[in-house]
């Protein structure tokens, strides 16, 4: 199985937009892929959900369950960083290399000029979804 670490952005626009990156987190929850996620990556996307789309904290909390009972839950020991731009994109990366992921998918332009990771690629959703889907 395809292990895969998603950045911050896909779980935003799932939650709030559907289309491609509700069909890799779909992807996850048909155990078609392995999805991995951090504390760090659900704080961040907790305080998005809460703070700029105005979702209740309840709604919030609900969400992170359901996220949490289709990922892998990873524990990062490892301090990267390879994106001074952008410190959060920091911990996805901690967060794939722990995990062990293959591919890190995001729509971030500070992860995608980076195009690999220590061997970890980094795709667009759509680069994802065409490999897994087509």
């Amino acid at each position: 199985m395809l292990k895969v670490t998603a950045d911050t952005n896909i779980y935003i626009s799932a939650l709030n937009f559907g289309g491609k990156p509700l069909q890799c987190l779909e992807l996850a929850r048909s155990e078609r892929i392995e999805l991995a996620i951090s504390n760090a990556i659900i704080t961040e996307m907790s305080r998005i959900l809460f703070n700029k789309f105005s979702w209740r904290r309840e709604d919030v909390r609900d969400a992170v369950d359901q996220i949490l009972g289709f990922t892998r839950y990873v524990h990062p020991h490892e301090m990267i960083d390879a994106v001074p731009a952008d410190p959060d994109d920091n911990r996805t990366l901690e967060c794939a290399v722990k995990a062990g992921s293959e591919i890190i998918v995001s729509g971030d332009t500070d992860l995608l000029t980076l195009r690999t990771f220590r061997g970890i690629e980094i795709v667009r959703v759509s680069d994802l979804l065409e490999r897994l889907v087509s």
